[in-house]
């Protein structure tokens, strides 16, 4: 791609030093630090757009969820690159690697456009709750959910409720949380019909993936992750409509920062509600 005076190439994200990806980002304020792009990249593969001196100008990464899933994320183009046409070059080479995956991401306003233009389709809107987390009125969710715990050997049963409600088995994902996050799981006549999990990220916690059979399980998980983190500063993204989880969230600190789309081409998102499993909380925007 030519640039005014110079031209900009592909190169593989994993050649590239990890602060000039933090530069990239923190240009477009997103709040990745220099730990979590290492983290994707152990998950995914990416390209970035770099000049002939190596200075990176865009990037973009894809996730792949077994054969026939991916996830796509990390989509960052400078303006000057944007306005050339830079996300859609950077995009077709991504979804040329991705082959014929069933695709899923979720859009900034910018990009909303491209993707729709690429044959995605929306499915919902994701809702960004943020905030320095307070203690908070108990919701009245009936007799105590047992809320516990689980350690990285009980990571299969985690991750078979997580394939179910995400739609693909994600164990390369899964693998890397139980290494770095804390995790709570919700039993039901000793069956596990939840989890979440809670991690450091970007500008302190992100709270999630959380799975659950309903709302009220979702809150109790939630609760439970947020015990401790008093006066922290603590994200979870969510693509429930306005109801008990967000009203819930609100109360405790994280009130609704932005929202973004989710998108998807080749199959609609798994339909979330009461009485299976679904996604109440994501894992991040790249991931899902």
């Amino acid at each position: 791609m030519r640039l005014k005076s110079y031209e900009l190439a592909t190169q593989d994200i994993a050649s590239v030093d990890v602060e000039a990806l933090h530069a990239l980002s923190l240009g477009v304020e997103w709040p990745h630090r220099p730990g979590d792009w290492d983290a994707f990249r152990s998950l995914g593969h990416g390209i970035v757009a770099q000049d002939e001196i190596g200075r990176v100008f865009g990037s973009a990464m894809w996730f792949p969820h077994g054969e026939e899933c991916a996830t796509i994320g990390m989509v960052i183009t400078t303006p000057r690159v944007q306005a050339q046409g830079g996300g859609r070059w950077m995009m077709d080479r991504i979804l040329l690697q991705c082959g014929d995956r069933r695709l899923i991401l979720n859009s900034t306003r910018a990009a909303y456009r491209l993707y729709v233009a690429l044959g995605f389709v929306p499915q919902a809107t994701v809702s960004q709750h943020q905030g320095y987390a307070t203690p908070w009125a108990a919701p009245v969710l009936g007799p105590d959910p047992a809320v516990e715990a689980i350690a990285p050997a009980g990571l299969g049963e985690v991750a078979a409720l997580d394939a179910a409600a995400f739609g693909a088995a994600r164990p390369r994902l899964m693998a890397h949380l139980a290494g770095t996050a804390e995790i709570r799981g919700l039993r039901r006549d000793g069956r596990l019909v939840g989890y979440g999990m809670r991690r450091a990220f970007g500008r302190g916690t992100v709270i999630g993936p959380v799975v659950a059979e309903s709302e009220a399980d979702a809150v109790a998980l939630v609760a439970s992750l947020l015990t401790g983190l008093d006066g922290r500063f603590v994200r979870l993204d969510t693509r429930q409509p306005p109801g008990l989880l967000r009203s819930f969230l609100e109360s405790a600190g994280l009130a609704l920062f932005d929202t973004t789309k989710t998108l998807t081409r080749g199959a609609p998102l798994p339909v979330v509600e009461p009485g299976r499993p679904g996604i109440y909380g994501l894992t991040a925007h790249a991931l899902s």
